[in-house]
């Protein structure tokens, strides 16, 4: 379904300074944005952003940094993020179409990426466009710390499936992966909105861990 355009969101983005509207400035120099040296979470869709606010209010000691391409759904994001907490110090939001990933982050700047529910593309001819395709997963080597993990959700499992292939292509170990999130022994699950949605129609998710060998 195709957003309304929402004129008034850019303003109110770059009236925050949560929202990095500028962000091919800052590569090589996230650390000096954040003002410190902890790790830095990267989440790649962050959709109205109820996943990264609950992760950066729980976890202080790390910086998280949120991507969407609309900011139609980026605003949203983050008036999520102010109502759980009005100073963010630990969250950056970026509107930025992910094919230019790379000319955000250096080498080594980030230490997890999360991939929840991305685009399924089920068209073969379209494949090359998930965001855990092996095509993708070199770009993240780019920029991702030796042994960094990448944490991926899916409700379809076509894509889980494949997945699991492109990661072992790309050189990552698996760690841990299941068919069926909510009734594992996996106890750090974070929930998104979609998931919400998608748990409450009694559907199974699907996740994995991926570390870079």
């Amino acid at each position: 379904m195709r957003l309304r355009k929402k004129w008034w969101a850019r303003p109110e983005l770059e009236q925050s300074k949560e929202v990095i509207t500028e962000p091919k400035l800052l590569k090589g120099k996230w650390k000096e944005e954040f003002n410190n040296s902890n790790p830095i979470y990267l989440e790649l869709g962050c959709g109205k952003g109820k996943f990264i606010g609950t992760q950066a209010q729980a976890n202080k000691d790390i910086n998280f940094i949120g991507i969407d391409l609309k900011d139609e759904v980026l605003v949203y994001a983050l008036r999520k993020v102010n109502e759980v907490e009005r100073e963010v110090d630990n969250i950056r939001l970026i509107p930025l179409e992910i094919a230019f990933i790379e000319e955000v982050f250096d080498k080594n700047e980030i230490s997890r990426i999360y991939i929840n529910f991305c685009n399924p593309w089920p068209k073969l001819s379209h494949n090359k466009r998930r965001l855990t395709h092996s095509r993708f997963l070199e770009r993240y080597k780019t920029f991702l710390q030796p042994e960094s993990e990448i944490w991926f959700k899916s409700d379809d499992k076509e894509l889980f499936n494949d997945s699991l292939e492109y990661f072992n292509e790309s050189g990552f170990e698996l760690l841990y992966h299941t068919y069926d999130l909510h009734n594992s022994d996996f106890k750090e699950n974070i929930m998104t909105e979609y998931e919400e949605k998608f748990r409450s129609k009694g559907m199974k998710i699907m996740f994995l861990r991926a570390k870079l060998k």
